[in-house]
């Protein structure tokens, strides 16, 4: 069997700023509107962790790019944390902050690996989001503004750019169900803040266009939807969700169209979007970054906004965040991709599992079987995608440390790289050790 992975397929591994970084206000950062949620106790799930110290990526940053060269890496996605740039969220440039960033792009390229830098990871500055943040039209000037300073700065050592990453997460979680910063709790919100969030994709990657020179995208998260039945009720539920979760921003941003299912999703919440809002959205972009960790069999029920709910499977792997082990799902949405969004070239940008890991790894291994065996079956689904002619240009693994789970905490661990939160200690989990051999052999060794 010939390997389905082409020579220069990308290998590399993904993170977050807040996530891993620690020190969220030094140098003369302005605080996020992670910085407020995760220091107050109602509304973090996960009472005490905060971003503070995390990973300390922020001081040992050239240590960690060493680790990664020796696991093999070719590429490295990270997020820019938006205030330690831009401490007002425009304005004023805090050079310590953007030459933090300088230094890890340069130590990336010195240690040949690709930076993949992601402008928006959730981390909104939080003197934005004290003038609306996402609910602000002037949002979407905001962001082209912050795109300006990194493109001018960085483009050419960075060649791949994604303004967003999972709007759908941001709207769900941070301004609909308030599990997530800002924490807000309103439906009629929701909608709002992915209008503005997707003005402000667009209005970034019009800049891009006056001053870059090579590849910017936009990374959402699909979860492909499968029907509990053949009934009406099931097949217009997954139709719903599949909408509300996987065409929302998508469809704009390729077709300059809104799913009609939202109309019915958001009720009078819903408004239409004007042409010249639509029109800013739909801008011509290089690839499709795409998330997927898991799928869900739907069922209607009475769950709020979407009315379709999930259907355990019995005889299923679950994680630790509850999400099934389904590699299929990932060959099924890549197709769909290539298939209802003109064949658009495309990057896995997050893909990983959380399960569970002991606080300190035993005489310097850690093991987990259950990771690696989600890493086989995924990569192995890449490749089936690829075979049915998905133009896939690489694969960034979720993630590269054990790190902050937004609200979870420090609770589920991600990483394939074991994070030791008392003592700062890295370690290889078995499932690196299973990644690097990967890359060594561009996927052949998967069979």
């Amino acid at each position: 069997m010939s390997n389905p992975f082409p020579d220069d397929f990308l290998w590399g591994c993904a993170t977050a700023a807040y996530q891993i970084e620690g020190s969220p206000l030094a140098d003369g950062a302005g605080a996020s509107i992670w910085q407020r949620f995760s220091h107050d106790p109602r509304l973090m799930a996960a009472k005490g962790d905060t971003g503070d110290v995390a990973c300390d990526h922020y001081n040992r940053m050239v240590d960690d790019v060493a680790l990664m060269k020796r696991l093999g890496l070719k590429a490295y996605r990270f997020s820019v944390a938006w205030g330690r740039v831009l401490p007002d969220g425009i304005g004023q440039v805090n050079e310590a902050g953007l030459g933090f960033y300088e230094r890890l792009v340069d130590t990336l390229l010195a240690n040949d690996i690709e930076p993949l830098c992601t402008l928006y990871h959730w981390d909104l500055p939080a003197a934005l989001d004290d003038r609306g943040g996402w609910l602000n039209r002037d949002s979407a000037d905001w962001f082209a503004e912050y795109g300006r300073v990194l493109f001018e700065r960085l483009d050419g050592r960075v060649t791949k750019w994604v303004t967003l990453n999972e709007p759908w997460v941001v709207t769900d979680g941070g301004y609909l169900h308030g599990a997530l910063a800002p924490g807000h709790r309103n439906v009629f919100e929701a909608p709002i803040a992915s209008r503005n969030l997707m003005r402000a994709h667009g209005a970034a990657v019009k800049v891009y266009r006056e001053v870059g020179k090579h590849e910017i995208g936009l990374v959402v998260n699909l979860e492909p939807k499968y029907p509990a039945s053949d009934s009406p009720e099931d097949q217009a539920a997954t139709a719903r969700a599949t909408a509300y979760m996987n065409r929302q921003y998508l469809n704009p941003a390729i077709h300059g169209t809104n799913p009609a299912e939202l109309a019915d999703v958001f009720g009078e919440a819903w408004v239409d979007w004007s042409a010249e809002d639509l029109a800013l959205a739909r801008q011509p972009i290089d690839f499709v970054g795409v998330n997927y960790y898991t799928r869900n069999v739907t069922k209607a029920d009475d769950s709020f906004p979407v009315r379709a709910g999930m259907v355990v499977q019995p005889q299923a792997t679950y994680t630790t965040t509850g999400w099934e082990v389904f590699g299929q799902g990932l060959t099924d949405v890549l197709l769909w991709v290539k298939d209802n969004y003109g064949d658009p070239t495309i990057y896995i940008t997050e893909n990983g599992a959380a399960f569970y890991d002991p606080p300190a790894a035993s005489q310097g291994r850690v093991e987990d079987p259950l990771r690696a065996a989600y890493l086989r079956e995924h990569i192995t689904a890449v490749g089936k995608a690829i075979e049915q002619g998905a133009r896939i240009k690489g694969y960034m693994l979720w993630s590269l440390f054990d790190n902050l789970e937004w609200s979870l905490g420090y609770s589920k661990r991600f990483g394939i790289v074991h994070v030791n939160f008392e003592t700062q200690e890295r370690t290889f989990k078995d499932s690196a050790k299973l990644y690097s051999e990967v890359i060594a052999t561009n996927g052949a060794c998967l069979g």
